[in-house]
């Protein structure tokens, strides 16, 4: 495993990947891996030639009151787990590599971001949909491996790609969660053991939801009103939203249909967690996406 700190350095390894004919699949993170972050990577390893594992706490993806400067870092050990499940590259670039002076340039994508976590982070998308960007331009996959946890920046990683002809594989891996059901996150760790417990009350959640449509109940409002009360339920517990929409477009539906996204956003003490699924007729994990 080599661990590489150049864009230039970088962008010259993975061109001279794609001309001898082997493909390159990326799994961009900002560290502090835990097993959701070795199983988008095994996806990696599995499905290309060449894995490069980017790490890069992107610093405008993060609002003037969150948590930039405290978040969990711990880069000796990523570069070992990364190392252990097969990575063939490391890209860890320092910000002034990413953003050299007299930076302006912004991807935006405009729609899918205005709901759910765009609503309360309105900067947020941009700077995500930025730095992955830059990322593709440097690293050149074939193919891009993101988590379904964080449903709302697949999608729109996804529009991205698609809009501006990136030619680039999009896969979308599983969530994976503790053995309790909690969905794996680095900001776990900002969790005390109390919080911790209440923090399960977003899996719990998911599936009321789920045995409510099977009881053949389809009225979204109801089902939101159901799952807020079991949130609240929970010390310490702060919902942020509750929403059931459209799997694609993200807007808001009335009534449960195929494939409609129960989405979740919950401030357990200061800790915000998030997490969904799909429920309907197709209930579940949403699928690969491909460009």
């Amino acid at each position: 495993m080599e661990t590489i700190e150049s864009s230039k350095i970088m962008q010259e390894r993975c061109d001279a990947f794609r001309l001898s004919g082997q493909t390159i699949s990326l799994v961009p993170t900002m560290g502090f891996f835990h097993d959701g972050h070795l199983e988008l990577m095994r996806a990696g390893k599995r499905l290309a030639d060449q894995m490069v594992v980017s790490i890069f706490v992107n610093p405008i993806q993060f609002g003037p009151s969150e948590d930039f400067e405290v978040y969990p870092r711990d880069m000796e050990g990523d570069l070992s787990k990364a190392q252990d499940v097969g990575a063939d590259y490391i890209f860890c670039p320092s910000t002034e590599e990413m953003y050299s002076g007299g930076f302006q340039t912004i991807v935006s994508v405009q729609e899918v971001t205005k709901h759910l976590c765009g609503l309360s982070r309105p900067s947020h998308f941009e700077g995500v949909t930025t730095v992955v960007a830059k990322l593709f331009n440097t690293t050149k996959p074939h193919l891009a491996i993101f988590g379904q946890k964080d449903y709302q920046q697949l999608t729109v990683i996804s529009r991205m790609v698609e809009d501006l002809n990136m030619g680039i594989k999009i896969v979308g891996v599983p969530t994976v969660r503790e053995p309790d059901g909690l969905a794996m996150s680095s900001r776990n760790s900002y969790l005390s053991p109390e919080e911790r417990e209440s923090a399960l009350c977003l899996k719990k959640s998911l599936d009321l939801a789920e045995n409510l449509f099977r009881q053949e109940e389809y009225n979204a409002e109801k089902i939101i009103a159901e799952v807020e009360q079991l949130i609240l339920s929970h010390a310490s517990t702060e919902i942020e939203y509750v929403k059931i929409c459209h799997s694609a477009s993200l807007e808001d539906v009335e009534t449960v249909e195929e494939k409609s996204l129960l989405a979740l956003a919950v401030k357990v003490g200061q800790t915000r967690l998030i997490d969904n699924c799909l429920i309907g007729k197709t209930s579940g994990n949403v699928p690969d996406s491909n460009s």
